[in-house]
């Protein structure tokens, strides 16, 4: 049984009147994974033009 599988039979056996909590901590975790994910784009951008401007950088932090 894959996860997905054993997720959505855990789900059948929450009551109706839970779901809308659950449907809240599931939102919660997707953004939180969202969120990541573009702060990884933001990082590998600075990194990458923190590679390309070296010589730069080292000439200000001399002056």
């Amino acid at each position: 049984m894959t996860v997905k599988e054993q997720i959505l039979q855990e789900l059948e056996q929450i009551p109706e009147s839970q779901l809308s909590e659950l449907l809240e901590v599931v939102r919660i975790f997707k953004e939180k994974y969202q969120n990541n994910s573009h702060d990884s784009e933001v990082w590998q951008a600075y990194l990458a033009s923190k590679r390309e401007r070296e010589e730069v950088y080292r000439r200000l932090a001399d002056s």
